[in-house]
This record gives C-alpha cells, structure tokens and sequence, in this order.
C-alpha cells in the first residue's frame, strides 16, 4: 500500500524522504521489523521508540513515524506526527481497510463485570442467528472459533488485524472489552461503536491512572464514541456520565438500566436458587423473566447491560431470553469439581478487586447453608492500596479465609501477603503462600454445606512469579486433590 493512502486522516510533516513508497507492513516493535516497513515510534511506560529508531531502519524500515525530528544519517522517510499512538491507530485502520465499518460494534467498559456481559451478548446474538466475534480478557472469538489473548484490548495493530479476519470470516457483529487501559493509551482511537455499555467503576489500576478522576475519564472515552449508550446508573459513576451525556443533548441515545430505580431496563423480583438466580425484566410495556446460571445481583446488572445493547440492535425478546438461561463464563462464579458429588461447592471466581471480592462473597453468603471460606490474594506490582481493603472484605464476610499468592509478579509473594494482613482486626485467616497448597487446604477442611471460593485467577491457567510464568489451571488442581481424597 502506498504511504500517502495509509497516512490518510492524519496531520504530518514530511522532515525527510518522499511519499510516494509502497508499503510493506505497520511496526511498532523495532525488533519485529522486516524489509519495507513502517515503524511507529511509540513513547511507553518504560522505554521510548524513539530510540530504537535507528535499529529498526538498520532492519529495513523505510519509513519511521515519530513525535520529533531524529535526522538519522540514514535514506529514509521521516514522517513527524503530534501523536505516534493515534497515529499508530488510524495506519493499522487504513492498512487493513478499515474493516471495524463493515460490522457492527459494542464495546463494553467498567471495572468488574465487563467479560460476564460481552460472553451474554455474543450469545444472545448466536441465539438470534448471527455471527459474533468476541474481544477480550479471557480470549479473542470468531464465531466458536477461539484465539488466545494477552490483554483485554489488544494494541491497535492486531486490534484491526483482528477485525479483519472476522470481516474475512463473514462475522456482521463484534462485542469487545474495552479497558481503561486502551481508551487511556488510544488503542481504540478513530473506533465508532454503535453501542457502548457502562456497567460499574470501582477502585482498580490506581497505579497506572494515578487518581480515580483519572481512571473515569479514561472510561468515559468510550461513551464520546458511540451512538447509543447503555449506563448502570445504580453506580454513582453511571449516574455521572448519564447527567453529562444530557448536558450534551444525548438524552434520545442513552439508556439506563438499574435494579433500584427507574430506568429504561429495569430489573426486579431477583430470587437466587442456590447458584441459580432469575429476575423480571421491565422494558416500557415489555416484561419478560429472565434466568441466568449464575446468582447475584452484580449479575443481574450484567445482564440487563446485555440486554439493553441487544434490544437497541433489534434483537428479539425470545432469543435474549433462551441465551441467558444457557451462558456460563469460565472463572465467573464457575462451580468447579462438581463431578465429585461432594456434599460442599466450590466456586472459582475472577473477583480481583475489592468491589468484585465482596460481589462473590455477599452472594455466596445467600446460598450457603454451613460456613463460607474464601481463598485469596492479590496480585504484584498492581495498586497496593486495595491489598489491606481486599483482606478486610474477606474476613468480614467469611468464616475463614486463607491468604495465599496470586500473580505476585516481580514482588516477593509474602511481602504481599503481609500489605493484605497487616492491619486485619479479625483473626478468622491463616497465611499459606503457595497457592497449590491454599487450596489443596481449603478442600481439606470443608464440610458438608459449606461453600469454598477460590478468588482471583479466574479463568487464568498460569501463575506469574518473577520471571516465570507456570502452569496453574485451577480446575485441574481441583481435580487433582479431589481425586485423592
């Protein structure tokens, strides 16, 4: 592709070389860099692209888009940007032929809740006959086709490679996680998103946003690119972007939802059967009951989030209603070692953050007929604030917990064991730091009617310590330790 063409939509200065070159592909890695490419210089938490300039047109870059003037003694075309990410954004857009205009798209944002509510729509959208690809945090889709992810929101290069493959593969609608994280950093810059779904913020990523005002304004940038907006406006911060929506004439394009107020989607008459749980649904003179596989009020959000995007795309009561009753979320409050038919549940849940902890206990704490006991930890070099809070929730909410490892990363896992249990009141823990034997432990010493959450990891099959990462799938260290006993 010419460089003029993928340079299209975005202001520049040519300082060196011509336009007039055929492009091979977009990098933004210099390591990755092959003959004829562009390379974007991108400024990162930890190093700058900018300086592997010269490395990457040593590796056959013809092109280097960068924030400032390098004057490399080198032939080559400079092309000086104001913003290389947005830059970076709008090239892999126009590289792979902008396929985000050919689908429809609904992004999902918040801090807890974002993966339950995409894996709803992307089934409710199956139910009614249409192909879906899925962005997200447990993996990427294309239709039951799976691809696995590193992160929530890919880089916005494979992001339209990825949009592209599923406009190759004939998919019409695309729901995706949208992260604080990739609205900060501008992953999804230029992206217009038919509908954009809120559904709660709560505390999270304080070490990369640096303030909460911070981490709500990243998130509200999804909202100022899409059409319809569907808001839970029982969080305080919903109600916020609900009242600024308003303030910019948005009123005819933005719908609430909300199991206590009024609102366009309301929920009501929850009832929870065991790990069961079922609602009615009021849309206008629509009343329709809902069953889901999994209990909660935070659930019940979820899926009237769910429900609210699809009914703005047309999708039918019938078919929102036998998808719901049918999807089940790796790591959501997923009952595992069930099999076993032991007279305990337990329950591997995603819950990372404060909010999301005291989310899976307080349900449990409903279907529970003996003791709850949680294990836990919380993950390295990430926001140290909430450790102290996270141990609090638990011990006040269980009859026994056990703080183990979870991801600790490059810190020592018991030095993060010890932010979680220093200024714990109750007594009702104890402190395993190998997290196969917390749960090996946890098993032990259920009884009948008790219920065992194993927090944190969800869906992950890996633990990352140091520098390593090793396997750790937690439905088959589950099964492993029942099997023994």
């Amino acid at each position: 592709m010419l460089l003029e063409k993928l340079l299209c939509n975005i202001d520049y200065c040519v300082t060196k070389g011509e336009l007039n070159i055929q492009i091979n592909d977009v990098k933004y890695d210099n390591r990755k860099v092959t003959e004829g490419d562009i390379f974007v210089c991108i400024k990162g938490t930890k190093v700058d692209g900018h300086n592997f300039a010269t490395d990457a047109i040593e590796r056959g870059a013809s092109v280097i888009i960068t924030e400032k003037e390098l004057n490399i003694n080198y032939d080559y075309t400079e092309v000086v940007v104001k913003d290389s990410r947005k830059a970076l954004a709008i090239i892999s857009a126009n590289y792979f032929g902008n396929p985000v205009e050919k689908m429809k798209l609904i992004g999902v944002t918040g801090t807890n809740g974002k993966t339950t509510t995409a894996f709803m729509i992307k089934s409710i959208l199956e139910n009614e006959g249409i192909k879906t690809g899925l962005i997200g945090t447990i993996a990427n889709y294309i239709g039951n086709k799976e691809i696995k992810t590193e992160r929530t929101t890919p880089e916005s290069y494979e992001l339209h490679q990825l949009f592209r493959q599923m406009v190759d593969e004939d998919v019409e609608c695309c729901v995706m996680e949208v992260s604080s994280h990739s609205l900060e950093l501008d992953r999804v810059y230029g992206i217009k998103f038919n509908v954009g779904i809120f559904t709660n913020l709560t505390r999270d990523h304080l070490d990369f946003h640096g303030t909460f005002e911070n981490y709500y304004k990243a998130k509200y940038k999804l909202f100022e690119n899409s059409y319809y907006k569907v808001i839970n406006i029982d969080d305080k911060y919903g109600e916020r972007i609900v009242e600024e929506l308003l303030i910019k004439g948005e009123k005819d394009r933005t719908l609430s939802f909300s199991i206590s107020k009024e609102a366009d989607f309301e929920g009501e008459n929850i009832t929870i059967n065991g790990v069961l749980s079922s609602f009615n649904v009021i849309n206008k003179n629509d009343k329709h009951k809902i069953s889901l596989q999994i209990p909660g009020d935070y659930n019940v959000h979820n899926a009237l989030g769910a429900i609210g995007a699809t009914r703005i795309l047309g999708i039918s009561w019938d078919s929102i209603i036998n998808a719901l009753k049918n999807t089940v979320v790796a790591g959501r409050c997923e009952r595992i070692g069930y099999e076993f038919n032991k007279n305990f549940e337990i329950i591997n849940d995603y819950a990372h953050t404060p909010d999301g902890l005291e989310n899976i206990l307080s349900t449990a704490r409903k279907f529970t007929k003996n003791r709850l006991i949680c294990i836990f930890g919380c993950g390295g070099d990430r926001d140290k604030q909430k450790r102290g809070e996270m141990g609090e929730i638990a011990t006040r909410l269980c009859d026994y917990v056990i703080v183990t490892s979870d991801n600790p990363r490059s810190e020592e896992p018991i030095e993060i064991i010890n932010d979680i249990v220093r200024e714990l009141k109750l007594t009702n823990y104890e402190i395993i730091e190998n997290r196969y034997n917390a749960i090996e432990k946890g098993i032990s010493i259920c009884k009948d009617g008790d219920v065992l959450i194993i927090a944190g990891k969800g869906h992950e099959t890996y633990q990352i310590l140091k520098d390593k990462v090793i396997d750790f799938d937690e439905r088959k260290v589950v099964k492993e330790i029942l099997e023994r006993r």
